[in-house]
């Protein structure tokens, strides 16, 4: 075991303070980011590709700003890192996955380029599980990431590599995605902060796609106030993304420090039974005692139909997949199949060579869910399912502000422990995939830690656009933690 936490970066709010009135430089703090990659990715294994010469060019423009006392965007000189299925100009695009070594696209996501307007500094890319299908970052082709925390354990899939990333002080913040928890449940791995958009809040034009209907973008980083500040530059309505929400962007953290004062807020009692671990159960329930004790009222409330999600994600989850996959055939890019001497066979060894085992076995689950007789059984009774988990939760927000659970059954588990049990990895959603189904946004926030060291996370849940909510509810967690 290893920990590696010896980097303290500075706040991304007080970095672009410092940048702005010359006390740091920009060029300065990205070199301290690429020093720690430098360092330490050989043992963590975050970063699968790093623009060095892009990032102090970027940095530099930066600094001459500020020398000619230009306008700086909102993360003028934050240096931050990039999951790997968000496309950049130039940079690999790997999306964790062999099909795509070496796929260097000619656009950049709209998330990442918001994040280049504000002036930040892109650093690279990011590990994380093939196509972000996994629970724990060992999905990837190009080797798991390692918990920083313990670098015998995983940090979290299928945005590890971001979670990781900001834990070993590598990056400011990142960028991840979250199709069933993949960015709240490594969060609550590695100890950060990580935030669940509401679906169409954050565009998704230049993400390689897994499951259209379940995918956003979202940040990571080390407070409360800096994901915040990270969502609000990349949130807003894009017309290259028809699922783009038009609602007008707020200012998050312009009621951060309101507190939770007369706040109403849920708990669920089906997220507190079995299959919780007990040192999971008693940080979240302590948090909720300080929360009533700093003034919140604490609601009991059900979500009945909580038991159905797991099946009902990986239904629609791998329905989704088997047909964005279907464009990764060796034809137009990625890898092809050099043996392969037939048009046939250029398919099916490509799609043999290139995909790992997860990524097949999510492809032949979504296939047979939508192959002839078998629909209506499951592909249009899951679709059910979502529409009644989302009722529970249209509900539930009728009477409380926000909804609190853990983020995950159990802290960090070890490398390979579950590797060998589908299910059972699957299972380490069951408390991310009923948010993520319901469309609705949600934030884990770190709230203690297990006899052994290991974060433990708090979900914070709102309704529908309701970011500030949660941002309020998690800011007042962070200030009790402290």
């Amino acid at each position: 075991m290893k920990k590696v936490l010896d980097v303290e970066l500075p706040s991304i709010t007080n970095a672009i303070s410092e940048i702005a009135h010359g006390r740091n430089s920009a060029v300065a703090l990205t070199e301290e980011c690429l020093s720690a990659i430098q360092e330490e990715n050989g043992l963590i294994n975050a970063f699968l590709s790093v623009d060095r010469e892009g990032a102090l060019a970027q940095a530099k423009r930066v600094d001459d700003a500020v020398a000619t006392r230009s306008s700086l965007g909102a993360l003028a000189g934050a240096p931050i890192g990039i999951k790997d299925v968000l496309t950049t100009q130039g940079l690999p695009a790997t999306a964790g996955s062999k099909i795509l070594e070496g796929y260097r696209p000619p656009y950049t996501a709209t998330a990442v380029q918001r994040l280049i307007d504000a002036g930040a500094v892109i650093l690279g890319k990011l590990n994380c599980d093939e196509f972000a299908m996994g629970s724990s970052n060992e999905n990837s082709a190009y080797g798991p990431v390692r918990n920083p925390h313990d670098t015998d354990r995983v940090p979290g899939g299928s945005s590890g590599g971001s979670a990781a990333a900001v834990a070993a002080g590598m990056a400011l913040a990142t960028l991840g995605t979250d199709t069933g928890g993949s960015i709240r449940q490594p969060a609550s791995f590695c100890g950060v902060v990580g935030v669940l958009p509401t679906y169409g809040r954050v565009s998704r034009y230049g993400l390689i796609a897994f499951a259209s209907s379940l995918d956003r973008v979202g940040p990571f980083a080390a407070s409360v106030r800096d994901a915040a500040l990270v969502l609000g530059v990349i949130a807003g309505h894009d017309p290259l993304d028809a699922t783009s929400s038009t609602a007008p962007v707020p200012d998050y953290t312009a009621e951060i420090d309101k507190g939770v004062s007369g706040m109403r807020l849920g708990v669920p009692a089906e997220y507190f039974g079995e299959g919780l671990d007990p040192e999971v159960r008693s940080a979240v329930e302590r948090t909720i005692e300080q929360l009533r004790a700093a003034g919140a009222e604490i609601v009991p409330i059900s979500l009945p139909h909580t038991r159905y999600a797991v099946p009902t994600y990986y239904v629609i989850a791998t329905a989704e997949a088997s047909a964005n996959l279907a464009r990764f055939d060796g034809v137009r890019y990625g890898y092809r199949a050099p043996e392969a001497k037939t048009l046939a066979e250029m398919y099916q060894l490509s799609r043999e060579g290139g995909f790992g085992a997860e990524v097949k076995r999510r492809i032949l689950l979504g296939t047979y869910v939508l192959s002839a007789g078998y629909y209506d059984a499951y592909y249009k009774k899951a679709q059910q399912v979502r529409r009644l988990l989302t009722d529970d939760f249209l509900a539930a927000f009728k009477n409380v502000d926000a909804i609190l659970t853990p983020t995950a059954p159990t802290p960090a588990f070890k490398i390979g422990e579950k590797t060998d049990d589908p299910m059972a990895m699957y299972l380490a959603d069951i408390y991310t995939v009923t948010a993520s189904l319901a469309g609705i946004c949600g934030i884990s926030v770190p709230c203690g830690s297990s006899r052994e060291g290991l974060p433990i996370g708090l979900q914070i849940l709102g309704k529908h656009f309701a970011e500030t909510a949660v941002f309020r509810v998690a800011q007042a967690v962070e200030s009790l933690q402290s």
